[in-house]
């Protein structure tokens, strides 16, 4: 019977931990750019980010050069005052 390790558990050599933390990585910038792929009304974009995993890589080039949105314009987009009802 196999020792289990609990930082390296999944046999690959990669920590439980850093999935997690690229999950939470790619999960927002997929959030990110796909709301402002649909506000935008670019469904080809918005298939392409929601079918693509690049771990957040196409979403940062989308939202930041494609749309030539800012920082500020990401952090609005989780703002109270931005959410309707």
């Amino acid at each position: 019977m196999q020792q289990f390790n609990m930082f390296f558990a999944n046999g690959f050599g990669v920590s439980p931990l850093v999935i997690g933390v690229l999950a939470i990585w790619v999960l927002f910038w997929k959030g990110c750019a796909l709301w402002t792929a649909s506000k935008n009304n670019q469904k080809w974009w918005f298939l392409a980010l929601l079918v693509l995993n690049t771990l957040g890589i196409l979403e940062i080039i989308y939202i930041f050069f494609v749309s030539k949105k800012k920082w500020s314009d990401v952090k609005a987009i989780f703002s109270k005052s931005n959410i309707s009802n």
